[in-house]
């Protein structure tokens, strides 16, 4: 997918971030375009953290800019912040229910008294934490603080969705959840999402773009189009009843068969398979 005549809603151009002598990013430069859902991938310590970090203003670059929506001033940076949801690890008191928890972040986001108690509502049964919203934060799994992380980072329906490992600690059928609910959240609610993982397999079956880290840059940037652009083999399948009569049509009609073997199946497809369940 070209970026061309696409909106940008977060660009990056060369940015640097240095903690004493030691650069951290490099020159990062990426492009999310609106209705994007971005993967950025990279091994832990590749510096995806830190690019979240440079987007949502926790920490300051050392050199580059940063625009969102549009912005072209820091007073425009900052406003434009205000369109982001975003979860960049866990942080809520463990003795409040899960439901209390959300209740205190809308308020702190400035959600309008009227309607908020159904806006907690909503983003629970969103991600699955409907029955467990009255229960006190500390008796909940990790893959439960991560929906709750979730929850948080989707109230108030932000245009822009920032999700940092939103997978780690849940099983088989908790990932193929998050992988539906992020895709839900930017056909059905419009949101532009930028993910990230180390699991290359799990974001090859969210994201329509990626951005591959690597020791502090974006090494290539590419698209699920251009990604099987590199790859154009056309293969064809056969029963294996009929391999032997496909392998002779096909000689016959001087038809070279360049690869033969079978067909691998997943191990995702034979969990889901095996167990039940539903991958999207």
């Amino acid at each position: 997918m070209s970026t061309e005549n696409t909106e940008a809603v977060v660009k990056l151009d060369n940015i640097v971030k240095s903690y004493g002598k030691a650069n951290v990013l490099k020159g990062v430069s990426m492009q999310v375009n609106k209705g994007d859902i971005y993967g950025l991938i990279g091994k832990n310590g590749a510096g995806k953290t830190t690019i979240f970090k440079m987007i949502l203003g926790l920490s300051e670059y050392t050199s580059g800019t940063v625009s969102i929506a549009g912005s072209k001033s820091r007073n425009e940076l900052f406003a434009s912040r205000r369109k982001i949801g975003f979860f960049v690890g866990s942080n809520f008191y463990n003795y409040l229910s899960g439901r209390a928890n959300l209740e205190y972040y809308a308020i702190a986001k400035g959600l309008p008294k009227k309607g908020r108690k159904e806006e907690v509502s909503r983003v629970l049964e969103l991600t699955g934490l409907k029955d467990a919203g009255k229960k006190p934060v500390k008796g909940y799994s990790l893959g439960m603080k991560q929906r709750l992380g979730i929850a948080n980072a989707i109230l108030g329906n932000p245009e822009i969705l920032i999700l940092d490992e939103p997978t780690n600690g849940l099983d088989p059928q908790g990932i193929a959840d998050v992988r539906h609910m992020i895709q839900r959240f930017r056909d059905e609610y419009g949101m532009t999402v930028i993910v990230s993982s180390h699991i290359l397999g799990e974001l090859e079956n969210t994201a329509d773009r990626f951005g591959i880290v690597n020791e502090g840059i974006i090494a290539k940037e590419i698209s699920q189009e251009d990604l099987s652009a590199v790859r154009p083999e056309v293969e064809l399948s056969v029963s294996i009843e009929n391999l032997d009569r496909a392998r002779k049509l096909l000689t016959e009609n001087g038809i070279e068969i360049v690869k033969e073997g079978k067909e691998k199946v997943t191990l995702e497809d034979y969990y889901f398979e095996l167990i039940g369940g539903a991958k999207d």
